[in-house]
């Protein structure tokens, strides 16, 4: 397992569902430190907190197995971030782990899943695909949600 990308997203605009707003989705990724503290990422825009971030989202995690999946289906090379995930890692499947799994990564950060992602309008959104959201649900590769159990720096 490496960590391949740290993704930070800023307030971009979007339109979902005919309605604009700002979504922090639209994840880069960024060289140098990153501090991590339970409550995500420095510098990560979560605009809509009444369904994403906090304690028990604090993190969202992709593996690049799962994006290999998905280029092949899609037919194009994805890049870091693009799910609006935090971090990118290699060798990792998703789908694999359980709630209450911890993963220890350098700069002594500690996470611990807490949730697979359900995906939403928002996604549907950022991929420009309406269907998107089912798609992503069947393809059972959810990605990972998790809480900081020990803060510290990523890069």
């Amino acid at each position: 397992m490496e960590l391949l990308s740290v993704n930070i997203g800023s307030p971009q605009k979007i339109t979902i569902k005919n309605k604009t707003g700002e979504s922090g989705i639209f994840k880069q990724p960024v060289s140098g430190p990153v501090e991590v503290g339970p409550e995500g990422l420095a510098q990560d825009h979560i605009a809509d907190t009444r369904h994403h971030g906090g304690p028990d989202q604090a993190v969202y995690i992709y593996g690049q197995d799962d994006y290999d999946w998905w280029a092949d289906t899609l037919g194009d090379r994805i890049q870091p971030g693009l799910f609006g995930e935090n971090l990118t890692i290699s060798g990792l499947t998703c789908a694999a782990f359980n709630i209450g799994d911890e993963l220890h990564l350098s700069g002594g950060v500690v996470l611990q899943v807490t949730s697979p992602r359900i995906p939403c309008s928002t996604l549907a959104a950022r991929m420009e695909d309406p269907m998107f959201a089912k798609k992503f649900r069947h393809a059972e590769r959810p990605g990972m949600y998790c809480r900081v159990l020990q803060a510290g720096t990523l890069q």
